[in-house]
């Protein structure tokens, strides 16, 4: 199922740590309450992006397998 969204961000290009500076700019451009996909792939984003943005205080509304990637759905705080 995916989750509806404000904003999508592809970082399957990044690599840690830049994955999650890439994720944090955009949901600091965002408004609170807004939506943003996230579009990443490898084991250490999948762990990273999730957790930096729950301790930002950021809801993690899903995680989905697209079969290629992963895509990580926040909702701002």
């Amino acid at each position: 199922m995916t989750i509806p969204f404000d904003h999508a961000l592809d970082i399957t290009g990044e690599v840690c740590p830049m994955t999650f500076v890439r994720t944090k700019l955009k949901l600091e451009r965002m408004q609170p309450g807004e939506v943003l996909s996230v579009r990443l792939q490898g084991e250490e984003p999948l762990r990273n992006v999730p957790r930096a943005a729950r301790e930002e205080g950021h809801t993690i509304l899903g995680i989905e397998d697209d079969g290629e990637a992963h895509i990580v759905t926040i909702r701002r705080a």
